[in-house]
């Protein structure tokens, strides 16, 4: 910012990132004066209504107690987000429409915040009159226009005097908003460059004597946390390099990475950038210290350091916390509407600890909720031109239950889906939705070796004895083959967007767009529209295992077809008797084997046996598969050569007799007249040989 300032000329290295377990801390070198003033800034990013404490989030009230102690430790302490405060949240938060949330930040003293893709979820609207006069602190966004005015829709930046020194905060918000949020609610909004807008702020801040150290806080963040691949991000790298002198640190969001990085800058202190995760899991840290004379910085440090269990919870904000929690019970209990039967995850079985035996989740079975849920998800973007939906077992976290009288409560939808993710929409080409059912066999050393997908818009078949990579045979969208060439709009949650349980091909989707729409409440909206609502007893994948001869079979020939995946694990009222047919004819059929292999989808087994008709001949035929009364149906081609044809021998040359004397035969009685033609014997068709 100023020439004075103590150049470092080199990178300082990264100490960690990623998941952490201890405070990640990266500094700058130590200058002569230790006499400044220490002025201390905590950060948080992609909140995300997480009020309440569960696993590695801390909650709001440890957050807050956390702050409360490092304020008592340095006066000169500020608190700061980079966006995503609210939206995508949790039920306690998300079904009282986010005011949990910002009462808690409120109860916190946030000092500022900028606004992310998410605060924009409901619309301009809504933000602007409700959300923001209801936030006790500033939302700040230097590149968002109004289309109208062509003035700055909302605050640029605000100053905050600390110890004499003036600390500028600028805010600003990631230019993809436009395909993250529906486009009608932001339609009077124009989303402007991050770099130029910020470099233009914060040089009126200092140039006009307004700040002395200026601090960028931007919801748009990095692919990845290592220092190299941010700046070599096609998007945060061109922010961070194009940043001027002016902008003392960054606080980041929008990717939900943890790390801290100080980024080196010629003849000028390094550039403190970081970013601290999701959910208030951990919390950023940015240190200066400030020359009390000339106002220039002499040292930065950053740092991330984990939130669960590093602080005694606030107990004012824990009681807002409990409030929210007992107004949830009750708005919990709204019925949404109805089922007829349950809905299921799959289950194998297990045994415990003293060798008992349990039943336990199998995550590799296809399953009514699994389907359920994608078929939902489908419904809910229809609109956005979505053809396939995929979802993942792990993000269902209980069954839905008939109970007494199949009335759904808002609490049971949200026992089910409680991540909150968002509803995002992409093109896969048809090679990488086959990449995608590939993915489904995880990686060797995989804590489960198979996952299996919750599919809409699609049915396939596999192998599951072929080589991975090699296990898809057959997909079809809607009545149609795959194209493998061809794109398709899909839509899958945003856990599985950024590549989440090893479906990396899913963070490769192009033409993104986070749709703004919250998993639940896709939920809720589908039961008011659809109920009641029954449990889809079809099979969406189909295990198929068939050795075709070179040249096809022959007729005669008797072929076996291994069968699998054709019954969920726990459904009821599921028939038990596949059919094999070709043109509407039946040529086998067997009963299913309900044996239960654990960790995949091969519940509801058979090896049907049949002798290939001469009806099939000379033709690849299209063998349908069914269980009649759940309505599986998918086919497999079975080749079958042509009957061989015997060629016609030589012509038959009758003897010839010479004639003799003529005979003279004396007239007999009269001749009988002649009776009716033969007729020709019917064929006769051996009828087809059942199995089992």
């Amino acid at each position: 910012m100023h020439p004075s300032r103590r150049p470092t000329g080199r990178l300082v290295p990264l100490a960690a990132a990623g998941a952490m377990t201890a405070s990640l801390l990266v500094a700058a070198p130590a200058a002569a004066d230790s006499h400044g003033v220490e002025i201390d800034i905590f950060g948080i990013n992609d909140f995300h209504g997480r009020i309440e404490a569960s696993g590695a989030v801390a909650g709001a009230a440890v957050l807050s107690g956390y702050i409360n102690e490092r304020r008592l430790e340095n006066p000169n302490t500020l608190f700061v987000s980079a966006g995503d405060n609210i939206g995508a949240s949790t039920f306690t938060s998300f079904v009282a429409d986010d005011v949990p949330t910002l009462d808690v930040l409120n109860a916190m003293d946030l000092d500022v915040s900028a606004l992310g893709n998410h605060e924009f979820d409901l619309g301009r609207a809504d933000l602007d009159d409700r959300v923001i006069p209801y936030a006790e602190f500033p939302y700040l966004a230097a590149n968002i226009y109004d289309r109208t005015t062509g003035d700055r829709a909302y605050d640029a930046s605000h100053v905050i005097e600390v110890d004499g020194v003036r600390v500028g905060f600028i805010g600003a918000n990631t230019e993809e908003l436009p395909s993250l949020v529906s486009p009608t609610g932001i339609a009077s909004l124009e989303v402007r460059s991050i770099v130029d807008e910020v470099n233009d702020v914060a040089t009126e801040l200092v140039d006009g004597g307004a700040a002395d150290v200026v601090v960028l806080l931007v919801h748009e963040g990095p692919a990845t946390g290592t220092l190299e691949a941010m700046r070599s991000d096609a998007t945060f790298g061109a922010i961070i390099n194009g940043l001027n002198e002016h902008v003392d640190a960054v606080f980041s969001g929008h990717t939900h990475r943890q790390f801290a990085h100080l980024v080196s800058r010629p003849d000028d202190l390094a550039l403190p950038v970081v970013q601290a995760g999701q959910y208030g899991e951990a919390i950023a840290r940015v240190s200066f210290t400030v020359d009390p004379a000339t106002k220039d910085v002499l040292d930065v440090a950053a740092a991330v350091t984990p939130l669960a269990g590093a602080a005694t919870a606030d107990p004012a904000v824990a009681s807002i916390v409990a409030a929210a929690v007992a107004e949830a019970e009750v708005l919990g209990a709204v019925p949404l509407g109805e089922i007829t039967a349950d809905f299921l995850r799959g289950t194998q079985p297990d045994v415990d600890d003293d060798g008992n035996p349990i039943t336990v989740e199998n995550r590799g079975a296809e399953t009514t909720l699994g389907n359920l849920v994608a078929d939902v998800q489908l419904w809910a973007t229809q609109d956005l031109g979505t053809e396939l939906a995929f979802m993942n077992p792990g993000g269902l976290r209980a069954n839905l239950l008939y109970g007494e009288d199949g009335i759904i409560t808002y609490r049971q939808a949200a026992n089910v889906q409680p991540f909150a993710n968002t509803l995002v929409v992409m093109t896969l080409t048809g090679q990488q939705i086959l990449d995608v059912l590939e993915e489904q066999w995880q990686p060797d050393g995989a804590s489960r070796p198979f996952l299996k997908l919750g599919v809409a818009g699609a049915t396939y078949t596999y192998d599951p004895t072929a080589p991975r990579g090699e296990r898809i045979t057959e997909v079809w969208v809607g009545d149609e083959e795959l194209d493998v060439a061809g794109t398709y709009r899909v839509v899958v949650n945003s856990f599985l967007a950024g590549g989440g349980d090893n479906f990396g091909t899913l963070a490769a989707g192009t033409d993104r767009a986070d749709s703004g729409r919250v998993d639940l409440q896709a939920f809720v909206d589908f039961m008011a529209s659809e109920s009641p609502v029954s449990p889809d007893l079809a099979q969406r994948a189909v295990g198929v295992v068939l050795e075709t001869p070179e040249g096809g079979f022959e007729v005669g020939d008797e072929v076996t077809v291994a069968l699998s995946s054709l019954l969920f694990s726990n459904a009821a009222g599921q028939a038990t008797e596949v059919v094999l047919s070709v043109d509407g004819e039946e040529i086998a059929r067997a009963e299913l084997d309900q044996e239960v292999v654990p960790s995949f989808d091969e519940f509801g087994s058979a090896l049907v046996t049949f002798t290939v008709p001469e009806s099939l001949a000379g033709a690849t035929n299209v063998v349908e598969v069914t269980v009649p009364g759940n309505g599986t149906a998918v086919w497999f081609g079975l080749t079958v050569a042509a009957a061989p044809v015997t060629p016609p021998g030589p012509p038959v040359t009758p003897p010839v007799t010479p004639p003799g004397p003529p005979t003279v035969t004396p007239p007999g009685p009269p001749a009988t007249p002649p009776g009716p033609p033969a007729t020709p014997a019917r064929p006769v068709t051996a009828k087809p040989t059942y199995a089992g």
